[in-house]
């Protein structure tokens, strides 16, 4: 094994031995068992000198300043900015992934950035980022190089965010959701089906992950659906997966329906219509849901937060860039208030629109971080 790669082995946890001297991982639902010196699908979990390896703690495949709204995150302190970063691998097989350089890479030395937890908050500290967001490729495969980048951020008093398919063990995702602040999780279709076929998992996991968010963590919850021509786009399907959530979560989280583009192993499929992500809105709107969003199109109305009991704009959004902002501030907790008729609106607000009253915009910004 190469001396470069065994340098960035890290103990991993939630993995028990098993006999004829194999290992299985216990992170998330694949349940790997592993010989000596295999990796699990995930890639970067291993098997090394009888116990789990982590092969990509402490490096990144890049570090950007992104505003909080590309998380997605409509809800949570609107306006501020946030140091975003990912490492390589993921436990899903999405023929769709649009990250798939990253996610599906093999090669640990495109990881050309290391840094430390310490490093990671310190950075965000020296470039006024309100949060840290574990993105890009999926933190579930990084736990444990996101939980201690976590606890270094809230001594700090930085926030934390996980963009995330949500495919994990409850067991680690007590540990891992108890350091974040707010999520945004992928739920990739609402057909076992779709799980199957085209990510080589399963859907009940995620359910279970979102119930478990919303329920019994004060970890903020936003939900995306990638929607695919012909795949999970129909609108009976929508409507299944809007009423589970105003059932199952409530009305108040919200629902980000996004554009596919062609990528990865599915070129020829088409992109999303704009058309369809318009009517996805609509149903989900009916179905009773009261924060519906859409993404990677220009779409004003679909990006502006409105008021579910007098529908005044609240929140308008131009892609990235904020043009209205009429969120009261709620003294007594995070939520904000409508200015017009009073009715609390759900998310974490705070007092003003980003840092100082003004908001961090669209821009995106590359940076370098000392280990």
């Amino acid at each position: 094994m190469p001396h470069a790669e065994t340098a960035h082995h890290h103990p991993a946890r939630w993995w028990h031995a098993l006999p004829e001297q194999r290992i299985q991982c216990d992170l998330c639902p694949r349940d790997c068992q592993l010989h000596e010196g295999q990796r699990g699908a995930c890639f970067v979990r291993q098997m090394h000198d009888g116990e789990m390896v982590l092969t990509t703690y402490g490096r990144s495949s890049g570090f950007c300043i992104d505003p909080i709204e590309k998380k997605p995150l409509n809800h949570f302190y609107p306006g501020s900015s946030i140091l975003s970063f990912g490492t390589a691998g993921c436990n899903l097989t999405c023929k769709f992934c649009q990250n798939w350089d990253i996610s599906k890479s093999k090669d640990m030395d495109r990881l050309m950035d290391a840094a430390s937890p310490q490093a990671i908050a310190e950075a965000a500290l020296r470039h006024e980022a309100d949060a840290v967001a574990y993105t890009y490729n999926d933190p579930v495969v990084f736990a444990e190089y996101a939980i201690d980048t976590a606890q270094a951020c809230r001594e700090r008093g930085i926030r934390n965010v996980a963009v995330t398919a949500g495919y994990i063990h409850p067991a680690p995702a007590r540990e891992f959701f108890a350091v974040m602040d707010a999520t945004n999780v992928d739920l990739k279709a609402f057909t076992d089906d779709f799980y199957r076929k085209l990510c080589g998992a399963r859907l009940q996991p995620v359910l279970d992950t979102l119930a478990y968010i919303h329920h019994e963590t004060d970890c903020w919850l936003e939900i995306t659906t990638l929607l695919i021509p012909d795949q999970n786009d129909s609108p009976a399907e929508i409507n299944a997966l809007a009423n589970w959530i105003a059932g199952e979560l409530g009305p108040d989280v919200p629902l980000h329906f996004t554009a596919f583009h062609p990528d990865w192993k599915m070129g020829q499929t088409p992109p999303t219509p704009p058309a369809t992500l318009t009517q996805a809105r609509r149903i989900a709107l009916d179905a009773g849901l009261h924060h519906v969003f859409t993404g990677n199109v220009h779409d004003c109305e679909g990006g502006t937060t409105f008021c579910p009991n007098c529908h005044a704009a609240l929140i308008v959004r131009d892609w990235y860039a904020i043009r209205r902002y009429e969120i009261q501030p709620d003294d007594n907790t995070p939520q904000g208030r409508c200015p017009h008729c009073q009715t609390a609106i759900a998310g974490c607000f705070g007092k003003a629109l980003g840092r100082n009253g003004q908001a961090f915009g669209p821009k995106r910004i590359p940076i370098r971080i000392a280990p």
